[in-house]
């Protein structure tokens, strides 16, 4: 018993020896690094557009600043409303986030959720990096209250075309909406989808009633309507959803267009399965790559909004937009994202333009050599705009714009939901009846 109990003595002091030496050397152990964790939320995907460009900068930037790490998440782009108000209401704010930019951002504005990003930038020095029609285009969605968004990207809205179809059957740029009709029932009649649209996304068919709306009404239409100036019931709105819901009832978006998803809609196109699509320049960077555009570049023609008869709106004004734009929390913003976001969007410009071609709201101070022409041409378009109009849902409250994009569905499906009925919820959604 003796031996027994020597050696389970022995065993308890090696232990315990063995304890402390654990002990010191993990005091002695270097700390790890303190960890700032800055997540984007974003409706787009990770290795495209804007969120690619972010993501490569934060990877160079964190090969010296292993103490920040950057995670991107990602979700669809019709639940990022809802998830982003949710976050908000619980004080639970990533530090970067997507969201719409108009009356939405504006409550989240109010709310103090958001962070200056004026105010933000001018202390880091890279105020001057952002396009000045940009900043005036952000501040006037949100009732000129300030800068809380960023323009990562910088867009005009039209119609994209297949110039190789429009050859095939002696068809030329439209001018007119009429013009545009009868282009789109020679090729549905020739067995050709006229439109790529994505019902499932919602809002490409919103922007098809806006298109009408601002060739009709002006480029302020929307604007108008939020000042109680123009009524969302007269003529000029239901003519314009009485057109767009003709154009889904004859065929003309496909045959399920409500089922079609806005990356499905867009290979529609740049596989010329489709011959008109519209969308706004953000489409610049696919469109200009081979690897994703089938019908070639070359092959891809753009043109404004066509006139409507008896209307005031005129081919040289375009909805003008910078994209699903990003915000930054308040609460999560530190030194640590501070250097961060400078190092980040002082390159941010230049390296969208120089690896994608894309036109963006900052500043480009190294142009690359060579420019792919569509890219020149949005450049161009864009340094002639005369006037800018809002999207459709621009001043809409969250609810109103859940509102137009759910019954915008039903709209060209069901020709028992009538235009009318359309802007009437909307209008009554609004509060102005």
């Amino acid at each position: 018993m003796r031996g027994l109990r020597g050696w389970i003595a022995v065993c308890a002091i090696g232990m315990l020896l063995a304890s402390c030496t654990d002990v010191n050397n993990e005091a002695n152990a270097p700390n790890p690094l303190p960890k700032t964790t800055i997540v984007y939320l974003s409706a787009s995907s990770e290795d495209q557009g804007s969120s690619r460009i972010i993501g490569e900068l934060a990877k160079e930037y964190g090969r010296d600043h292993p103490e920040i790490e950057y995670r991107f998440e990602g979700v669809q782009d019709v639940d990022i409303t809802g998830k982003i108000q949710l976050l908000a209401a619980s004080n639970d704010l990533p530090a970067m986030f997507n969201y719409q930019s108009g009356k939405p951002l504006l409550d989240m504005i109010r709310s103090g959720a958001v962070l200056n990003l004026e105010d933000t930038f001018k202390q880091l020095g890279l105020y001057a990096k952002l396009n000045p029609v940009s900043v005036r285009m952000l501040k006037a969605y949100v009732n000129d209250e300030g800068l809380y968004a960023l323009p990562l990207e910088m867009n005009i809205e039209g119609f994209w075309y297949n110039k190789k179809i429009f050859s095939r059957f002696g068809l030329k740029e439209p001018k007119t909406w009429g013009e545009m009709l009868d282009a789109a029932e020679t090729l549905q009649k020739a067995g050709i989808q006229p439109f790529a649209v994505s019902g499932k996304a919602k809002w490409p068919i919103t922007r098809l009633i806006n298109a009408y709306v601002i060739r009709k009404l002006g480029p302020d239409a929307m604007e108008r309507v939020d000042r109680g100036e123009l009524d969302l019931t007269s003529p000029g709105f239901i003519e314009a959803a009485d057109t767009v819901q003709k154009m889904g009832l004859k065929g003309y978006f496909g045959p399920n267009v409500n089922g079609v998803g806005i990356g499905t809609s867009f290979s529609q196109f740049v596989q010329g399965k489709a011959a008109m699509f519209y969308s706004g320049s953000w489409s610049v960077r696919d469109f200009n790559n081979p690897a994703v555009n089938a019908i070639g570049a070359e092959n891809t023609g753009f043109f404004s909004i066509p006139l409507v008869d008896g209307g005031v709106g005129t081919l040289d004004e375009y909805p003008v937009n910078a994209g699903l734009t990003t915000s930054f929390s308040k609460e999560a913003y530190n030194a640590d994202v501070a250097a961060w976001m400078k190092y980040v969007f002082e390159r941010y410009g230049d390296r969208a333009m120089t690896e994608m071609g894309m036109v963006t709201g900052f500043r480009v101070e190294r142009m690359p050599a060579e420019v792919p022409p569509i890219t020149r041409m949005v450049q161009d378009r864009l340094d002639h705009l005369k006037r800018g109009a809002l999207w459709f849902e621009a001043r809409f409250d969250a609810r109103t714009q859940s509102l137009a994009w759910d019954n915008a569905q039903l709209l060209v499906m069901r020709a028992s939901f009538t235009p009318e009925e359309y802007m009437r919820q909307l209008k009554a959604s609004l509060g102005k009846e």
